[in-house]
């Protein structure tokens, strides 16, 4: 997966270089919050339990970094006499870098599910819909951080439309996996587990869409493509 970069100007506050760091850790986070859900989909999907230990060491990373930002944007807060266009851009960091952390901590709710699945595959169970929700959480994170990055409301506009998407696949699936159950009590392990990853995804993308809104935000205040005001925001 490519890293994203800044491509629209930040507006002007106290201190630029700080602000391009906040950014570039910011959006290192998302970049390896995407590959951990990649990798969490691979356990079952390809009983690639070996993905595993690397999914927690970059959860590791992604912990790190959380702290780093959270305590930079105070820090940068507090030494300077921040106009309101710094407070809205520090306050919409810290809120996308609370969101980022927790899509990390469900690619990691969803590695260890998918480690039980993968030891115990069954072959009555399908994963298409799981891997519909699974590519549609990591397209609208990517999404999400995109328009984060270029204050694209237009953008943030389509990633939060996706939300509903997700939440019918998710529906339809716990049906699905709830029907197997009831015929085939072999089956309860392995449908308990995916109707975990199911919820853990989708929350993945109710974070994309927490992302999108503050990224519609930024752009309403930045002069870039803005989107008309987003339901629920």
């Amino acid at each position: 997966m490519e890293t994203i970069t800044l491509k629209k100007p930040v507006p002007a506050v106290a201190d630029e270089d700080a602000v391009a760091e906040v950014e570039s850790r910011l959006l290192h986070m998302g970049t390896l919050a995407e590959r951990m859900i990649d990798g969490a989909i691979r356990i079952f999907t390809e009983r690639r339990q070996d993905v595993l230990a690397d999914i927690v060491a970059q959860e590791a990373e992604v912990n790190e970094l959380h702290l780093s930002i959270d305590e930079l944007c105070l820090k940068i807060l507090a030494r300077s006499q921040p106009h309101a266009e710094d407070v809205r851009l520090f306050m919409a960091c810290v809120k996308v870098n609370s969101d980022v952390e927790r899509v990390a901590d469900h690619a990691v709710n969803i590695a260890e599910s998918g480690a039980i699945i993968a030891k115990h595959p069954h072959p009555h169970i399908k994963l298409l819909d799981i891997v519909r929700m699974a590519e549609l959480a990591q397209t609208m994170l990517k999404g999400a951080l995109e328009a984060f990055a270029e204050r694209d409301g237009e953008l943030a506009r389509f990633v939060v439309s996706q939300d509903d998407e997700e939440d019918r696949m998710k529906r339809a699936a716990f049906e699905e996996l709830m029907g197997l159950m009831r015929t085939n009590s072999t089956l309860i392990q392995n449908a308990l587990g995916l109707i975990l990853v199911s919820r853990n995804l989708e929350r993945i993308a109710d974070h994309a869409t927490n992302i999108a809104k503050e990224a519609a935000f930024l752009a309403s205040y930045s002069g870039t493509r803005v989107a008309a005001p987003l339901s629920g925001a």
